[in-house]
């Protein structure tokens, strides 16, 4: 197998930060359960647009312009919430290039309000 293509410097370079809400997990406190509470965890990744290939070649549904691609070396987990330029996105499984790259490629699935509008 091929040595990793290590694109961390690159990606530190052509950074940009956003929020990621991180669920604590839950914990006993004098015998009663209490959830975890979500935690804000600034970090930093690439953010792009979807570009036409992309659309073209994904099965998992429908696409706005409003969803993005995410390059980061340190891994999230799937369904996360993150915030990026007051915008909310849920972190959606995209392309697996761990077996050839130190990057995780994720997709932002923009999140609508209750109201139907969006987070802009």
């Amino acid at each position: 197998m091929p040595d990793l293509m290590i694109f961390k410097e690159v990606i530190e370079q052509n950074s940009v930060p956003f929020t990621a809400l991180i669920d604590q997990e839950g914990k006993y406190i004098n015998g009663k359960w209490v959830p975890g509470k979500s935690k804000e965890v600034p970090m930093t990744g690439i953010v792009l647009p979807l570009n036409n290939d992309d659309l073209k070649y994904i099965e998992s549904g429908l696409y706005t312009v409003k969803e993005k691609k995410l390059y980061v070396v340190e891994p999230i987990k799937i369904d996360t919430k993150v915030s990026y330029k007051g915008a909310t996105y849920t972190i959606q499984a995209f392309k697996d290039l761990t077996e050839y790259t130190d990057v995780h490629i994720y997709l932002m699935r923009h999140k609508e309000n209750a109201q139907g509008e969006t987070n802009v």
